[in-house]
């Protein structure tokens, strides 16, 4: 299990798996694998996905909500955002730490 986090940026769904999950705490730092990025109908689905194959498992959507970026750019690999969702709200930061 883990979840996906996403981002609507210019069209698409920029994605990454956060295997233990978004932190909720400040200062705790969390993996975050940037996975391909998926179409927009992707924002609101939900369902099961047999076995064997690619995302085999259960789908649900955990949040949704709106983003707001504080500063940084996305595709200069630090991005500091500001969340703002029905379970999560506040701000985080996504760094990247090597490049592909």
């Amino acid at each position: 299990m883990h979840y996906d986090f996403r981002l609507e940026i210019h069209g698409a769904l920029k994605s990454w798996a956060v295997p233990k999950g978004i932190p909720t705490e400040p200062g705790v730092r969390r993996l975050a694998s940037a996975t391909e990025d998926h179409p927009l109908d992707y924002l609101e689905f939900e369902d099961v996905i047999p076995q064997g194959q690619y995302g085999g498992g259960t789908v649900m959507v955990w949040d949704i909500g709106a983003i707001e970026v504080v500063e940084g750019n996305y595709w200069k690999g630090n991005l500091h955002i500001s969340l703002k969702g029905k379970k999560l709200t506040g701000e985080w930061m996504l760094i990247r730490t090597r490049q592909r």
